[in-house]
């Protein structure tokens, strides 16, 4: 059947009504523990996959898409006939269940709520483990709950949760198709716009409306513990039927989809189920249900159409649901192995707060791409620029997430590299340096903006090129091989020799901190033109090529003894050579350590890391003297240079402070001001991986994950 939506006002005020009967305050999310994140990863699997809890508690609001756009899930449970709620925000009546804690490890965000005599906890698990592509591909996430008795009395006890077809539309006013099935292992309900424009829009604020949510609900037999077999009902409805119905009676209407009105425009449409969790003592009993998304096509790359990856042996949405359900308990077993894990190194290597900033970021860099195949199964990863120009494949996004790529899964770097380096390699493409992106989020089809392929003024050419050079140098040295860089070599060498010509003192151009505009003589991106020819030099050593390797390493030798020159500033090194009593991040100079390539004596690192422990505020580094706000990644980064803990907590401690005390309640933003937390721009961007490169200083435990 079909139906339109209503605006989101009247949506709020239908869900007040069918939960209402009185209100309970609930308890910060970080009553238990410290870090309060700014916002929660609840579904983290692509742009259009991706959503969040903006709040404090998930009875303090609907959640939401990473845009801001309501993705609702409602949430009730019964305890001894008494209705409590545990996700949707009901400012004036209705009780919540108190929440406790709320726990965010790399794969899984867990609340844990209290009420009635009873605790919830609910887990959402996306198992993005990077070494198992067919896993990490897959567009599922579990939603589970596990309820137990507190009070050393027995309750009997019902979950209710519905999902709106706000998850499968850009904008509330598109009509949706809801269907509902009962065959085999699952209850299912899937819906989709009517319309279906497949890969026919590309934006930055844009929310999907082609491809169908699925919402699976395990029948009896299913991998859930507990007392007996699992018992749900569920039912397509407006919201305001099917939410007064379990809370006033504990059951859904009698009525299903077929008798809702075809075109009422105040009918809000849900998919609702339950689940019966019987009589619940101290064991705690537990249900979940899969939460999925075919995109049917995820990506047009130069006027193709790519399949997401998971699809690409011919696989369906069945065939999905089924797999990921086999898989439900050992992939939770599994993601609880893999996130202690990488607490354990993470907090090893820089800290306990800087182990939790890893963990928020972990989902946020993945659900930030989007996992395509090519016509032979090949894997191809596509970054947007979230809340920046919603740019696809963007070189200079690339790079500062390329961290977490590089220590997981250098094969997903490759992924991202080979659409670039094709379009670059190709015809299309006519100038000496690299390209800055591949168009627009999901259409790669080629430069959209300014002049496009054919205006420099656009381009970013020293920044995209020591980009590329330095990802694809770090990428062989961790592979042990530098065969894909020899396979794009006329290439990277044309970049070699643009970054030899040009970069030492760069002209008036773009670099990655385009916030702040065009910048002539910037000496951060000089070191790195200057680390771009060092990481050539040592792709050359590894293909053999080592009469070009000296050349090439003496040359940018050369150039850094002439930037300590021309940069030297007193007790620090400028923010560009012209500009005496200026200052900014160094961040590029962490290659030197990373790649060991030892161009520049250590002490230029040093004399920074002194000089920015002075120029600190209270929530981080500003990113130069210019303006106080910072970038979240390039603080790490600068931060790594550090020689010794203590002065490497010194600058990332306080960015644990802006995440955990920013007012600004949204998905990780790389771009705030360091004064008050506040968000500047940017949001829910993949750059936020970059955090992950003080692993990188560590050879023993890059070796580790690059073999988990």
């Amino acid at each position: 059947m079909k139906y339109v939506p209503a605006q989101a006002s009247r949506w709020r005020i239908a869900a007040l009504l069918g939960c209402a009967i009185l209100f309970g305050r609930a308890v910060p999310a970080h009553a238990q523990h410290e870090f309060r994140p700014p916002a929660a990863p609840l579904v983290a699997h692509s742009p259009y996959f991706s959503v969040w809890e903006m709040n404090d508690a998930t009875t303090g609001d609907w959640s939401k898409h990473w845009t801001g756009a309501v993705n609702a899930m409602c949430g009730m449970i019964r305890v001894d006939d008494k209705i409590y709620r545990y996700m949707s925000p009901q400012p004036d009546a209705t009780p919540a269940l108190k929440q406790t804690d709320v726990e965010i490890t790399a794969t899984r965000t867990t609340y844990q709520l209290a009420g009635g005599g009873i605790r919830l906890s609910l887990t959402f698990l996306s198992p993005l483990l990077p070494h198992n592509l067919d896993v990490l591909a897959r567009p599922v996430t579990y939603v589970t709950w596990g309820v137990k008795s507190i009070d050393g009395r027995s309750h009997r006890v019902a979950l209710y949760a519905d999902f709106t077809g706000e998850w499968a539309v850009n904008t509330t006013d598109q009509v949706v198709d809801w269907k509902r099935t009962s065959d085999g292992p699952f209850t299912i309900g899937r819906c989709g716009t009517v319309a279906q424009p497949v890969l026919a829009k590309a934006g930055d604020n844009r929310r999907i409306d082609w491809g169908y949510l699925y919402v699976a609900v395990p029948n009896a037999g299913a991998a859930d513990t507990g007392n007996g077999a699992v018992k749900t009902a569920s039912v397509i409805s407006d919201d305001k039927t099917v939410r007064t119905s379990f809370a006033e009676k504990g059951t859904l209407p009698a009525t299903d989809d077929t008798n809702l009105p075809r075109a009422a425009r105040d009918n809000w449409p849900v998919f609702a189920a339950t689940l019966d969790m019987g009589t619940v003592g101290e064991r705690t009993v537990t249900r979940h249900i899969l939460l999925a998304y075919d995109e049917v096509y995820a990506i047009e790359l130069m006027g193709k159409r790519l399949r997401p990856y998971w699809r690409r042996n011919g696989m369906e949405p069945a065939g999905l649901l089924q797999a990921a359900e086999n898989d439900y308990v050992r992939l939770t077993a599994e993601c609880r192995k893999f996130d202690d894990a990488l607490k354990a190194d993470l907090t090893r290597a820089g800290g306990a707060k800087y182990a939790q900033l890893c963990a928020l970021a972990y989902r946020q860099c993945m659900a930030a791409n989007g996992l395509a195949a090519d016509e032979t199964g090949r894997p191809l990863q596509f970054p947007k620029e979230n809340f920046s120009n919603g740019c696809i494949s963007t070189v200079d996004v690339l790079y500062p997430s390329a961290p977490f790529f590089l220590l997981f899964n250098t094969d997903l770097l490759k992924a991202q590299l080979t659409p670039v380096l094709d379009y670059a390699s190709s015809p299309r493409w006519k100038f000496p340096f690299a390209p800055h992106d591949l168009g627009t989020y999901p259409l790669a089809n080629g430069q959209v903006y300014g002049g496009g392929e054919r205006d420099e003024r656009d381009q970013m050419p020293v920044e995209e090129s020591g980009n590329m050079l330095l990802m694809l140098a770090a990428m062989a040295k961790i592979d042990g091989s530098a065969k894909y860089a020899g396979s794009y070599w006329p290439q990277i060498e044309r970049w070699a020799n643009y970054l030899r010509d040009k970069g030492l003192d760069p002209e008036n151009q773009l670099c990655t901190d385009d916030f702040a505009g065009h910048l002539a003589h910037n000496t951060n991106l000089s070191v790195k033109a200057i680390e771009g020819l060092g990481g050539f030099a040592l792709l050359c050593d590894m293909l053999g090529k080592k009469e070009q390797g000296a050349r090439v390493r003496g040359e940018a030798r050369a150039m850094a003894a002439k930037w300590m020159e021309m940069a030297k500033d007193g007790d620090h090194y400028r923010l560009t050579f012209d500009r005496p009593g200026t200052w900014s991040q160094k961040y590029n100079l962490v290659w030197d350590r990373l790649l060991g390539l030892n161009l520049f004596p250590t002490d230029v690192a040093q004399t920074e890391i002194a000089f920015y422990k002075r120029k600190q505020n209270a929530f981080g580094l500003p990113l130069d003297s210019r303006k106080t706000y910072t970038k979240l990644d390039w603080t790490v980064w600068t931060a790594t240079l550090a020689e010794n803990k203590d002065d490497f907590q010194a600058l990332v401690d306080p960015l644990y402070r802006f995440a955990n005390e920013s007012p600004s309640r949204v998905p990780l933003t790389d771009w705030f001001e360091t004064t008050n937390a506040r968000q500047t721009g940017f949001q829910a961007r993949s750059v936020v991986g970059g955090v992950f490169i003080k692993m990188l200083a560590d050879p023993a435990a890059w070796r580790k994950w690059a073999r988990h």
